[in-house]
């Protein structure tokens, strides 16, 4: 599906004009969004608009590209990304720009790119120009990252609470699932925020000088999200240590009691090895209550040896204090 919105010399806005009138000489800006376009509409790219095979080729290649800005003759081209909240994919959103234009290009649906298409729709007069659409554009991909990344921040409390309580080998599975999305989104807000960071350096953009603090809140952002997916890296880092430190301490407690336990019956099972060898003249056998005296020999030695192992601390392991972490919260 293709789309069109014009603006005339007068400052008329016009939609659903037909593609080949907006080279007419009345027309001061436009704006084609290519929408899910079958093959047939794909073609116009080139053959229409006569933009460069290279970036063509970058809108309709399967595979999707890092974010990038490149200049041409009277326009340039950029690159960016919108994820998916659901899934965590990718998908590309594709500009080519310049003062009389914006021609969008995008495979699947956007909710961006809708609600801006929407609002130039209700333009009463063209008092925008392509730079603003533009700028719409790249503010709402950015936005549209941060419920996504404070997703990633709830199901990271979510893990800690629960590793607090239980040991669970299915949190660790979520907590590296997450460090996983975290990577994915790395993947793509570094380059937008290289690529932002570029356009605000370039020399050859001269729009920029009324548009500045637009492109730097922008900017701004990027910068946030990708200081915030640093830190939740960090702390998901610091997770997955204590827990790995938290089941090396309970694996030690476990072999530490087990350790107690064989000692305190070394000394008992020497002593019922020794009575149990069955010799014909054993003394002690003779007496009468030698079965009740051994018995409580065996019991003293038990009950000494576990009151000298509470004392030195080996068999404390309920005593220990639990410290809650604090949560995270950089909103």
């Amino acid at each position: 599906m293709i789309r069109t919105t014009v603006v005339n010399m007068n400052g008329d806005v016009l939609h659903n004009v037909p593609v080949e009138e907006v080279y007419k000489d009345d027309i001061k800006w436009y704006w084609v969004d290519f929408a899910q376009p079958d093959k047939e509409e794909v073609k116009l790219l080139h053959e229409f608009f006569h933009f460069h095979p290279l970036a063509v080729e970058d809108c309709i290649e399967d595979f999707t590209e890092r974010p990038k800005l490149d200049f041409y003759d009277n326009y340039f081209f950029l690159l960016l990304h919108t994820m998916d909240h659901k899934s965590l994919d990718f998908h590309e959103v594709n500009m080519f720009v310049s003062d009389h234009f914006i021609v969008t290009f995008h495979k699947r649906p956007v909710k961006v790119v809708e609600g801006v298409w929407k609002r130039a729709s209700e333009m009463k007069s063209g008092n925008y120009t392509t730079y603003n659409i533009m700028h719409e554009i790249i503010d709402g991909l950015v936005d549209d990252f941060f419920p996504i990344v404070y997703k990633i921040e709830d199901s990271l409390n979510q893990v800690e609470d629960v590793l607090e309580n239980s040991n669970t080998s299915e949190m660790m599975e979520k907590l590296f699932d997450i460090r996983h999305d975290m990577s994915k989104l790395r993947r793509s807000l570094i380059p937008m925020r290289d690529l932002m960071y570029r356009i605000l350096n370039s020399g050859r953009m001269n729009f920029l000088k009324e548009h500045q603090l637009y492109y730097n809140d922008v900017y701004d952002h990027l910068l946030k999200l990708v200081e915030m997916l640093e830190s939740y890296r960090e702390f998901s880092s610091d997770i997955r240590d204590n827990y790995l430190s938290i089941n090396s301490d309970k694996m030690n407690n476990i072999m530490m009691t087990l350790t107690v336990i064989t000692t305190i019956f070394m000394p008992l099972t020497f002593i019922a090895g020794l009575y149990g060898m069955n010799f014909a003249y054993m003394p002690e056998l003779d007496e009468r209550n030698a079965y009740f005296i051994v018995l409580s020999i065996m019991g003293v030695i038990a009950l000494g040896m576990f009151a000298f192992f509470v004392k030195i601390g080996w068999l404390n392991f309920g005593m220990r204090r639990k410290k809650k972490r604090r949560k995270i919260r950089l909103r």
